[in-house]
């Protein structure tokens, strides 16, 4: 085995936005240590999640499958992870020690997945109910974890579960087998609801001028149709200015204190002279909408909900490119094979994503010139999307009923313009139909012939395909 593998950090989010980043110019969010991390790196500006929900975005992460392969089409809990060849096993096979500490998704709870080392939240809450005393102390602000209210947390900094995280990934590291490098997944709950960070940060951007809620024309009827007084865990609605305030703040807030727990974390590992000879990927499994489009939550394939960050940062001496931005489509399925690439590894056969190496590289040849994606309904039996998204276009179609959105991005970047009933783009909307139905074709719900798209019903979840049992039974 070589001996100058790079160690791999994987700092691994949940809800964060993909516009979310200080670099990109968001004119509210304050993100400096992952910025400096991307000034050593590049920024991928159209990353996508291929399913816009925690555990079908974690399967295509730790599989480097699409859901349409590794089978979870949307969000269901409780489904097995009949999955062989993942990211950590193939990792640990190649001499690496593997630990994730934070959230998993997976089921079992502690299944492990390929890794030799698991912290989980469960750990942290059995932890902190030790320390204050207080069963379910997590939650005792009383704010529910898929609420748009806000508010301080009731713990102390050092209490919170971000700090924890970072306290508990220290330790491993610092009683890690020098002989071996390792694979760390260090994976944030935050910055997925409740919004309640520490106070500091809470108070820093109440005061803020923040950016209003984007709604396009084609989204006012999710206000209209929502029942108010809204219910605090909705997916849909309007707030009052101030309410979204208070929301904004506290989600950027959360944003601010998970990027001040990765800066301690990156002072660490410069300490321990870890941080030169470290691959670092910063991603999240999606986004959250936060009132953009009158709608909240995730689900979603416009981009506040189907957008990552994908930041990649190479070890000293292997950076062909630095502090640069990429507008390749990539997804969340690139993860596996582009660490597994970086090690000398290769990735095995129902891996379907591709590394990333060659476009920092400046190889773009063969690129795809699309990404799909997808998720069954959710919320209500006709919330759902098939989705094709270029640099240029996004084509949304619905395959429960049949309804089309087309945005121009180049033009329309915050999507508020719907172009599918209007006559200039037609042949452009001809075309992605086209296409879709192509990408489609062949798949068991029948939402395709090959050549036209069909409606119909489109499960949660459905049994891994070929690929995975072959992989199962030939390793």
């Amino acid at each position: 085995m070589k001996e100058d593998r790079p160690n791999l950090l994987l700092i691994l989010t949940d809800h964060w936005r993909g516009d979310c980043l200080g670099r990109l110019g968001h004119p509210a969010v304050e993100t400096p240590h992952v910025d400096s991390i991307s000034g050593e790196g590049v920024t991928f500006t159209n990353a996508f999640t291929p399913c816009a929900s925690c555990i079908a975005a974690r399967r295509s992460i730790m599989t480097g499958m699409t859901p349409n392969t590794h089978g979870m089409l949307g969000y269901e809990d409780g489904r097995p992870w009949p999955y062989r060849r993942t990211l950590a096993g193939e990792l640990a096979r190649a001499g690496y020690q593997t630990v994730n500490v934070g959230k998993t998704h997976f089921f079992p709870r502690r299944l492990r997945l390929g890794f030799e080392e698991l912290i989980v939240p469960a750990d942290y809450d059995e932890w902190l109910a030790h320390e204050t005393g207080l069963r379910g102390a997590r939650f005792a602000h009383g704010v529910h974890q898929n609420s748009w209210m806000a508010r301080p947390t009731h713990l102390r900094e050092t209490q919170t579960q971000e700090c924890w995280y970072v306290d508990r990934a220290i330790e491993r590291l610092e009683k890690r087998d020098p002989t071996r490098p390792f694979f760390l997944c260090l994976s944030f709950n935050g910055p997925h609801p409740p919004w309640c960070p520490p106070a500091w940060y809470f108070d820093l951007f109440m005061a803020k001028d923040l950016p209003p809620p984007m709604v396009g024309d084609w989204a006012r009827h999710y206000a209209d149709e929502a029942r108010y007084p809204l219910d605090v865990n909705t997916y849909k609605g309007r707030l009052s200015p101030e309410l979204n305030h208070r929301a904004r703040a506290g989600y950027f807030a959360c944003l601010a204190w998970i990027d001040a727990q990765i800066g301690r974390f990156m002072l660490f590992l410069a300490q321990r002279r870890l941080f030169e000879n470290t691959l670092i990927l910063f991603t999240s499994d999606h986004g959250e909408m936060l009132g953009d489009h009158n709608l909240w939550r995730k689900v979603n394939a416009c981009d506040p909900s189907a957008r990552v960050p994908f930041i990649l940062r190479m070890p000293a001496g292997r950076r062909a490119r630095a502090n640069e931005h990429d507008d390749s489509p990539v997804g969340l399925e690139d993860i596996m094979p582009t660490l597994l690439d970086a090690a000398g590894v290769p990735a095995p056969e129902p891996v379907e994503g591709r590394s990333v190496l060659p476009l920092l590289r400046g190889e773009p040849a063969g690129w795809r010139a699309y990404y799909h994606h997808e998720h069954a309904p959710f919320y209500e039996p006709d919330y759902a999307y098939q989705c094709l998204t270029s640099r240029d276009w996004k084509y949304i179609w619905n395959p429960i009923t049949g309804a089309e959105l087309l945005f121009d991005r180049r033009a329309d970047p915050y999507e508020l313009h719907d172009l599918s009933a209007e006559p200039d783009p037609a042949d452009a909307l001809r075309d992605w139909r086209a296409t879709l139905a192509a990408t489609l074709a062949g798949r068991p719900e029948g939402m395709s012939d090959g050549t036209a798209l069909r409606t119909g019903d489109v499960p949660t979840w459905r049994p891994p395909a070929a690929a995975v049992a072959r992989a199962q039974t030939h390793r």
